[in-house]
């Protein structure tokens, strides 16, 4: 296969053997309305800690599963069943700073955006830069947290596209694809696009997954040269 073809039946591959988004991958069924989206900050906030992705996915289900699903019920459980619902996806190491940021995050949405991230939204007037910087005001998320939230919302925020962040990036180095988000946007379709940037960031934190695209691209190269 040519250079093109080969970044081209990367990404395909790196899509079809990675590619749930974060948000997917806890249950959260992502639209925009209120519920989702706060569900996804709480996604973000735990994924940004130094932990496995993997875990931080198990303590948010856990969260949802204990109905705390909105900024409401959040602030409204004690501190004990917010480190009870952590301490059952094992988010263990965290478990007690992080119950008392997630009351003091959904407490702090509540009153500067009535608890509706699409507020935020409309604060940003569309500026992804913008909106990195009032995500950051929240409790909880800082940069890290931010491109998380961006990088997965940007299938329903449209503005935000391409969001693939420096995270990204690395993932598709190490893949051998472009490094420009403008570059790496053309190699997907647009929907897409936020399965992308979770499928990179897989790549970015597990050189198994780099291993696996790398020899299943050569498979399918070999293949076309067979046919």
């Amino acid at each position: 296969m040519s250079a093109t073809a080969t970044r081209r039946e990367t990404a395909r591959v790196l899509l079809d053997t990675h590619g749930q988004t974060y948000a997917a991958q806890a249950g959260i069924r992502l639209r925009d309305t209120p519920q989702p989206l706060y569900q996804l900050l709480v996604l973000a906030c735990l994924l940004s800690a130094r932990i496995r992705a993997s875990v931080a996915v198990n303590a948010a289900h856990e969260l949802f599963e204990a109905d705390l699903r909105t900024p409401r019920r959040m602030q409204d459980a004690t501190w004990q069943q917010r480190v009870d619902a952590l301490g059952a996806g094992q988010y263990r190491r965290y478990d007690e700073s992080t119950s008392t940021t997630l009351g003091k995050g959904a407490a702090f949405l509540r009153e500067r955006y009535g608890g509706d991230l699409r507020r935020l939204r409309e604060e940003a007037d569309g500026d992804p830069g913008r909106m990195r910087e009032l995500l950051q005001e929240m409790p909880g998320i800082g940069p890290a947290g931010a491109d998380i939230f961006l990088r997965e919302v940007q299938g329903i925020w449209t503005e935000l596209e391409p969001y693939l962040d420096g995270k990204a990036a690395r993932g598709a180095e190490r893949l051998g694809l472009p490094t420009k988000p403008r570059d790496l946007a053309k190699l997907v379709a647009a929907p897409r696009l936020a399965h992308f940037a979770a499928a990179l960031v897989r790549a970015a934190l597990d050189a198994s997954v780099v291993e696996d695209v790398k020899e299943r691209t050569a498979s399918a190269g070999h293949g076309a040269r067979n046919g």
